[in-house]
């Protein structure tokens, strides 16, 4: 089979049938050149891209549209330890911005964008999101609430597309990056600063977290993302620091 046979191949399976282009192969880079069968690459693939994605796309959540945003807020690994903490959450990141129109890019959404209510008014909530039934069940969900919301169905590899669309609003603008360094780290060493040095200077607001604990095990990580503290560190300026559950959270700008 050649690259774009295999590539279809993998997204057969439909767990990954609405995933982008770019990120089945980014995860497929990792094994093409391996001395092994195409079978097995794929198979290594799709291992891959279930373990950068998994977390973030229950199957339990892929196609409900009749329950409300609580419910599918708990029934999701990762927004369900952060359900208790919204409300205060949302006032520390907003903080100073409150009276303002504020405009969220939340890059790697999963299903955050049910928690819109508990954000300030004024705000708009664009969602980007790799998994395609996510976006469209966030979609349903903002049309009918009638909120002032949407969800993209994109590649945060896509960086360009992402600048644009960042670019091309006006407003305090707000990044939310919500434990997803992470997933593009498995994806490509170092994308997670690469990312960061591009968009920082075009908005006024990064809000980067990382899990302290594993979701399923409920461990300790040993790692404490230090890399990534120390690159923000070194290149913006730290407004806020903090914890909330099993999350830590960085909020920077510019210098």
């Amino acid at each position: 089979m050649n690259k774009d046979e295999i590539l279809k191949k993998i997204t057969e399976k439909k767990e990954f049938s609405q995933l982008p282009k770019k990120e089945v192969e980014r995860a497929f880079e990792k094994f093409e050149k391996r001395q092994c069968g195409d079978e097995e690459k794929i198979k290594l693939t799709r291992d891959l891209l279930r373990k950068v994605f998994s977390a973030f796309a229950s199957q339990k959540i892929l196609s409900l549209k009749n329950k409300n945003e609580e419910w599918i807020l708990r029934k999701h690994l990762s927004t369900r330890e952060r359900l208790d903490h919204y409300p205060e959450l949302y006032k520390r990141i907003f903080r100073g911005f409150l009276d303002k129109k504020k405009i969220v890019f939340d890059l790697g959404a999963g299903i955050n964008g049910f928690s819109y209510k508990f954000m300030p008014e004024n705000t708009k909530y664009i969602g980007i999101e790799a998994i395609g039934q996510l976006v469209d069940l966030m979609n349903f969900y903002f049309k009918k609430e009638k909120l002032n919301a949407g969800a993209v169905h994109e590649s945060l590899f896509e960086l360009e597309k992402i600048k644009k669309l960042i670019q091309g609003t006006t407003g305090r603008k707000v990044v939310f990056l919500f434990k997803i360094i992470d997933s593009l780290e498995m994806l490509e060493r170092d994308y997670s600063k690469k990312l960061l040095r591009e968009i920082v200077p075009w908005v006024d607001k990064v809000v980067l977290s990382f899990a302290t604990r594993s979701m399923i095990k409920r461990e300790e990580f040993k790692a404490n993302r230090s890399w990534i503290k120390k690159f923000i560190q070194g290149n913006f300026k730290i407004l806020d620091e903090f914890e909330f559950g099993t999350e830590k959270y960085l909020v920077f700008k510019n210098k």
